[in-house]
């Protein structure tokens, strides 16, 4: 299958890094953009102050995401990815809307997001990032677990 710009949000886990490779695997020739995005009120205490998020976005976390950019390079390298052009953005943000936002922008023709796989109780308190990307994503979404 060819396309022309598949995006992969990649955050380190490993629903993340299967979702990239069945990118490369997927797909023939083309861009992959991988995207981390930073949630600056992620794990966040209640009793935290807004320059508490500002902090993390100004420290480790970007340093981190602009670490697993350079993972997924390696990794689409080892893996024979040699015919895609790869590029790696960082969005400070809510994860969900983020990724549609780079969609929507960005002419993405595909986006392939890895599933943590939680259920149930967990699912419904902490949302599902996949899930409500396939719902707003205005292009094909694959969810890979």
């Amino acid at each position: 299958m060819s396309t022309r710009h598949v995006l992969v949000p990649i955050d380190g886990s490993a629903g993340a890094w299967t979702a990239l490779d069945h990118a490369i695997e997927t797909f023939e020739r083309g861009r992959v953009t991988t995207l981390t995005v930073v949630d600056p009120v992620a794990e966040l205490s209640e009793d935290a102050s807004p320059g508490d998020a500002q902090r993390r976005t100004q420290g480790g976390d970007l340093d981190r995401a602009a670490a697993l950019g350079e993972r997924a390079r390696e990794r689409i390298a080892d893996t024979g990815g040699d015919e895609f052009e790869h590029d790696h953005e960082v969005m400070i943000g809510r994860p969900a809307r983020a990724i549609v936002d780079y969609a929507t922008d960005h002419d993405v023709d595909h986006v392939v997001v890895g599933s943590h796989g939680r259920t149930g109780l967990s699912r419904i308190l902490l949302g599902s990032v996949a899930e409500t990307v396939s719902r707003r994503s205005p292009v094909t979404v694959t969810i890979v677990r």
